[in-house]
Parts: structure tokens; sequence; C-alpha cells
């Protein structure tokens, strides 16, 4: 029976099992936080996307930025959904993206966020130590029932895509952005406009090669430093 189904069963698919822990454990109106989801449901990658999956179940799952009583660790489980550990439910809210779409949209996106413009494993400038995972977001995070389509998809990194899906007001004022646009040079508001135009960041050779080469294991990226150092010198 679903009822007696526990998240201590690791038989279980990893959204159900953190479904289930916060209907026991958790329960509506209270507070928990990623570190003890990622104790409970062991063994399994990505935890937290498997959390993030039950929003669009209609699960409400606050985080600071919503509810500024919490602590920036903790989450707030203010309504449980569809029963997603039922069969009918099984995958309710989830948009399933082939691994073509992925592929495509990788690669048309350089393998960089389009957001920030890190690439794949490329260490923050302000997270020293903190490497960038690349991930897939949709163009408009808020829209219900945005598609699974090439063009719904943009290429986010983790932490992007966890900030936006939160956002609820500008992280910047217009104010603000305006200076920081008034200090580039010539070229640089040129080439910028045509970003704004094209509502896309066109990147240079240069640029696609760097993505292409950090989505690449490490091992492989230093034969190809060193590869590209004999090149150079050669």
């Amino acid at each position: 029976m679903a009822a007696e189904m526990s998240w201590r069963d690791e038989s279980l698919g990893a959204r159900v099992r953190v479904a289930l822990w916060l209907r026991d454990e958790v329960g509506e109106g209270g507070v928990f936080s990623k570190a003890s989801i990622r104790e409970a449901v062991q063994g399994t990658e990505q935890v937290d996307r498997r959390m993030r999956d039950l929003r669009p179940a209609d699960w409400v799952i606050l985080t600071y930025r919503d509810k500024p009583s919490l602590q920036p660790d903790q989450l707030y489980l203010e309504k449980i959904g569809l029963p997603v550990w039922e069969p009918e439910h099984r995958a309710a809210g989830l948009r399933q993206i082939s691994a073509r779409t992925r592929r495509y949209v990788y690669e048309r996106d350089g393998h960089m966020c389009r957001r920030c413009g890190v690439a794949a494993a490329e260490q923050y400038a302000d997270e020293p130590g903190t490497h960038a995972r690349l991930t897939l977001g949709h163009v408009n995070p808020h829209k219900s029932g945005s598609g699974a389509n090439a063009e719904d998809l943009i290429t986010e990194c983790a932490r992007c895509n966890e900030t936006v899906k939160h956002l609820t007001g500008v992280q910047m004022t217009k104010e603000q952005v305006w200076d920081r646009m008034k200090e580039l040079p010539v070229h640089g508001k040129r080439n910028l406009l045509a970003w704004m135009k094209d509502d896309f960041r066109s990147l240079s050779p240069v640029e696609k090669a760097w993505g292409m080469y950090r989505q690449l294991p490490a091992s492989v990226r230093e034969e190809l430093e060193g590869d590209l150092e004999a090149l150079v010198e050669s």
C-alpha cells in the first residue's frame, strides 16, 4: 500500500524518497535543511534537485529569500503537494528532456552558463574553490507548464539555476546596471546592445573553444593544455 511506503526503502526513486521523508519527518509547517535531506537519502546524486522537482507537483518549499525568518541553510515546507509516491502521480510535474535536446542546448550555448557566463567546472571568481556545474534551466522558470523543447531551455550553472528559481525581486537596481553599462568602452556598448537585441550572448571562437574544453574531464584537459602549449611554442 502507498501509505506504508517508507523513505528508508532504497529501491524507491530519490524523488519519491525525498517526498516521503518530507511527509513523515518534516510535515507541513516544518523547517529543515538540505544537509538533513542528504543525510537521510544517502547514496543518491543530486538529492537537492530531486527536492526541487517536487515544486512543479504543487509542493511549496520556501527558502530564506521567500521567508525572511529562515536562515540561509534552512527551508520551510509550506504545503505537501501531489503524492508522487503513488503510481498515478509518479511523474507529476516532471518534464522529460531528451539526451539529444540536452546535448544540443549545451552545444548551442557553448557549454557556458547563459546567465553568468561561467564555463563547466570553471571556478567562480567570487567563490574561490567552488567550481561550476552546468545544468539546464527554463527560459522562464516561473511560467507554468514551461516546455522541454530546446527553445524553452538555456544552459545555467547550478548556482544561477537555484537563484533564478527562487528570485522574488531583482538583485541590482536599474541604476546600478546602467552605471556598469556606461563604464564600458564603445565597442563593449555595441556588443552589449547587439546581445540585448538578439536576447543572446554571441560567443567568439575562442570562447566557444573554452566552453567545450571546460566540459571535458580534468585528465583530458591537462592533455589538451600540453598539446596546445607545444603547438604554440613550435
